[in-house]
């Protein structure tokens, strides 16, 4: 039951940071706009770098791309709320429907993984050269946030077996 109550807290906190970042990200729109404006306009990367074809300088896409964003972080949110919860409600039961109960999780595991590193460091980092710029340079952070999915998401799902009676009730 522990290690059934661990996972259940993992996926727990992950939601709770999804959530916190997808709220910060609407109360203090300007903000973080302002990391996606200067990301996707690429005004403070290395002057006169070859990638510069690429720099998108139109408000409404900035607009669209961070609503993408917000929409990506809060929709992690739900999956690992949801998996909680699926995995609260089956923690007395027996393996097969607490692995089964799992599957949100991973689904809010690989959303969160799709918008850190595939959002932040494929897009964000190489397309749009966000490595270069010392100002708006999200991958580290990025980083530290995939890297706690995974190992969620590795931990989840391995794979959990019946529990003994004594730990049913």
């Amino acid at each position: 039951m522990t290690t059934r109550l661990a996972k259940i807290l993992l996926s727990l906190a992950l939601a709770a940071f999804a959530f916190i970042v997808t709220f910060d990200n609407i109360v203090d729109y300007g903000s973080n706009f302002l990391f996606v404006q200067h990301v996707l306009s690429m005004d403070t990367t290395f002057p006169g770098n070859a990638l510069m074809g690429r720099a998108m300088t139109s408000p409404a896409i900035w607009h669209a791309s961070y609503w993408l964003i917000i929409a990506a972080e809060g929709s992690t949110y739900l999956l690992l709320l949801s998996g909680t919860v699926a995995m609260w409600r089956a923690r007395h039961k027996d393996g097969a429907n607490f692995n089964a109960a799992k599957k949100w999780v991973t689904a809010g595991c690989v959303m969160g993984f799709l918008v850190w590193f595939f959002g932040f460091m494929v897009v964000g980092g190489e397309w749009f050269a966000m490595w270069q710029s010392k100002t708006w340079n999200g991958q580290e952070g990025a980083f530290r946030f995939y890297m706690a999915i995974l190992g969620v998401l590795i931990f989840v799902n391995q794979p959990d077996a019946d529990l003994a009676p004594s730990q049913t009730g």
